[in-house]
């Protein structure tokens, strides 16, 4: 968590609003100029004029140069901008985490799903890979009968046949192993989603209260002020810690959604009647595996794949999924409220 970074006011959605607004404003204002170069030239050459075009002057001098009214525009212009985004699209941060809640809790049904299809496909696969086992015993053993009665045509027969489902055995145990990274990584995504619709419930259902108490107690003006003397604004900074919280969430919301992706695709490509499956949806499970650290799973990436591949960690398709114990754990946000 102390990796995030708030978000500049520029890169938020109340920061298009306000480029647009400050690109419409000097076009404008460029425009009315242009064509009215001679009124305004004939306005300057009289007394009035020149006085007020030098209050003008001396005024946008004296906001450029005191860093106080700096601030205060800087600050009314930030708040004004929010305020018109706001009436277009949703940026209260309560409400965009309540909305990744929601879309945490529809893609853990989803994830389970498919943890219960792939554990389905993976028994089915265990089945096939034993009969093949069971079927290349016979055949050689019949081989090995055929040897003793000198029946060579029968000898080769069978221990061709052999070979080939030796060589099909093979591919389908590959073909497991790939399965397993998918069911250990799903099962882990799982258990770690859960820990994270728990920790941003428990942030909303606290913070929530907390904002409106921060909302009652400091008015705009307030607000403003305690800029203009250089102390920090409460409710920016709560917000700012909140929208961290939500840049977190939506980006692991996004490799949750992708995983699962990568899963469906692979599992699709499966044809376990046949043996066989695409390379598409293999290349698709490689690159992710070659990727950088997971989000969601952190330093256990790589710990699963290894784990996937060490013939000594045996996976019990019959274990249930881990759910995680709120006992004891502290709150993966928390720091950023400190």
């Amino acid at each position: 968590m102390s990796e995030l970074k708030p978000k500049t006011f520029w890169s938020r959605p109340e920061g298009v609003t306000g480029a647009l607004f400050l690109a419409a404003v000097l076009f404008g204002a460029g425009f009315v100029t242009y064509t009215s170069l001679a009124a305004i030239a004939a306005f300057v050459s009289t007394t009035l004029g020149a006085f007020i075009s030098l209050m003008v002057l001396g005024t946008i001098v004296f906001m450029a140069l005191d860093s106080k009214t700096r601030t205060l525009v800087s600050y009314m212009y930030k708040s004004l901008m929010r305020w018109i985004t706001g009436l277009f699209i949703k940026i209260d941060p309560i409400s965009i985490l309540k909305s990744y809640v929601e879309d945490l809790k529809s893609n853990l049904t989803r994830m389970n799903r498919q943890i219960a299809q792939l554990r389905g496909q993976m028994h089915k696969l265990q089945e096939i890979i034993l009969n093949n086992k069971k079927e290349i015993d016979s055949n050689l053993s019949m081989a090995s009968q055929a040897a003793q009665d000198n029946k060579q045509a029968h000898v080769l027969l069978k221990s061709r046949k052999a070979g080939r489902l030796q060589e099909s055995n093979f591919k389908l145990e590959d073909l497991y192993k790939k399965m397993e990274v998918l069911y250990r990584v799903l099962a882990k995504m799982y258990e770690n989603s859960e820990i994270l619709v728990e920790d941003v419930t428990d942030q909303v259902t606290v913070k929530e209260q907390e904002r409106k108490a921060i909302l009652a107690s400091n008015s705009a003006m307030k607000s403003a002020m305690s800029v203009i003397k250089g102390d920090p604004d409460k409710k920016a900074m709560f917000d700012a810690a909140l929208e961290s919280i939500a840049d977190d969430v939506s980006q692991k919301v996004g490799e949750m959604e992708r995983f699962m992706e990568v899963s469906n695709s692979f599992m699709q490509s499966i044809d376990l009647q046949n043996g066989v499956f695409e390379e598409e949806g293999l290349k698709m499970l490689e690159k992710w595996e070659n990727e950088s650290i997971s989000l969601l799973l952190g330093g256990e990436k790589q710990e699963i794949i290894e784990k996937s591949k060490d013939d000594s960690e045996v996976l019990d398709l019959n274990a249930p999924i881990k759910h995680p114990e709120k006992v004891g754990r502290t709150n993966q946000y928390d720091n950023l409220f400190e």
